[in-house]
């Protein structure tokens, strides 16, 4: 298993993939209007929640004692019930009326209970003898059952579940540490052509991405790599369609692993960004739902300005919901003091 000493590799990838995240919800309203925009959304959104889902799967634990438990309830369950209340009260002033309804989560709330239940069964998912392969079966199968929707996060949960699998296999299996990837030399043969390849990868996405922007979205791409609806909600009625998912699947641990090779090693400026993921996470949504509903996003200057704007603005969002004043004021809603909900007796 990982060691509990914080490694900058590690916050770094952290970092990376919630400024990510930002980006892409910043930049989506001008995904219509702007074509490299909706470029980028795709390229980020194949794999920047598989890459946080590996991420906590690589961090878990699979024998978790009263401590974890009480984790799951202290830092996932009590802050998501404490910022959809929040959320609750945002809409009812918006929109006039709302109702408060923890069973369907608010905008980026879904991946908050969907960790915590990746953390509950995980126990069960380390017993199995192929756990990689049952919840890959597991992610592609749900696709074709309409009543599993996004209640409770459902859908997604299980979409995403195999990249959780990979995350704690990664880690249980010391893979990382046999091949001494951390140790390399930064101009290891192993490490250049690694990072070469991962380059490529980056590189023949976006192209892809780019060439193919009317296609994709002719097709509802962004909505295929939701991991959110079942295959008929997405025009997939063909018996085959489980393989789109499959590939989507390969698609995501394919850019997530290239993101991790071409992660620095040594300490960045953003690598302290990657220890405060939880309050960009749950904060950025609120003022980017403040610009969707200005509806100024694409208007008053060309494509590129906003798209160019909007990316160097969610990389200041980003340092700014992660500095210490912020968390200073947040930390009640964020990391709110509640062991007191749990009892002391085993």
């Amino acid at each position: 298993m990982p060691t509990t000493t914080r490694t900058p590799y590690w916050d770094t990838a952290r970092a990376i993939a919630i400024t990510l995240v930002v980006i892409g919800h910043a930049i989506q309203p001008l995904n219509s209007q702007y074509a490299p925009s909706y470029a980028t959304y795709l390229v980020i959104y194949a794999f920047h929640m598989p890459a946080f889902a590996l991420l906590a799967g690589y961090f878990s634990r699979a024998e978790p004692g009263k401590k974890q438990w009480g984790r799951i309830v202290t830092d996932l369950l009590v802050p998501y019930l404490i910022v959809e209340t929040i959320w609750t009260v945002v809409r009812l002033v918006v929109t006039g009326g709302t109702t408060f309804d923890p069973a369907s989560p608010s905008w980026t709330m879904w991946f908050l209970l969907a960790l915590a239940i990746f953390r509950m069964v995980l126990p069960v998912i380390a017993r199995l003898r192929w756990p990689l392969v049952v919840t890959i079966l597991l992610s592609v199968g749900v696709g074709y059952v309409d009543s599993v929707d996004t209640t409770f996060s459902l859908s997604r949960l299980f979409g995403l579940l195999p990249f959780f699998t990979l995350g704690w296999w990664l880690a249980h299996t010391r893979v990382i540490d046999r091949v001494r990837w951390l140790e390399r030399a930064r101009f290891d043969p192993t490490v250049v052509v690694t990072r070469a390849v991962a380059a490529f990868v980056f590189g023949t996405a976006a192209t892809i991405a780019l060439i193919g922007t009317d296609y994709f979205g002719s097709i509802g791409a962004g909505r295929i790599l939701f991991y959110a609806d079942p295959y008929a909600a997405l025009g997939l009625d063909e018996w085959w369609a489980g393989v789109v998912r499959l590939l989507v699947i390969g698609l995501g641990v394919l850019m997530t692993l290239s993101m991790l090779a071409l992660v620095p090693r040594t300490v960045t400026p953003i690598t302290s960004i990657g220890t405060h993921t939880m309050y960009v996470y749950l904060l950025h949504t609120f003022p980017l739902y403040a610009l969707r509903q200005s509806e100024l996003t694409g208007v008053g200057a060309p494509g590129w300005v906003w798209f160019v704007g909007l990316i160097a603005g969610s990389v200041a969002l980003t340092v700014v919901l992660a500095s210490r004043p912020v968390r200073a004021i947040t930390r009640p809603i964020i990391e709110p003091r509640v062991e007191w909900l749990l009892s002391s007796k085993r």
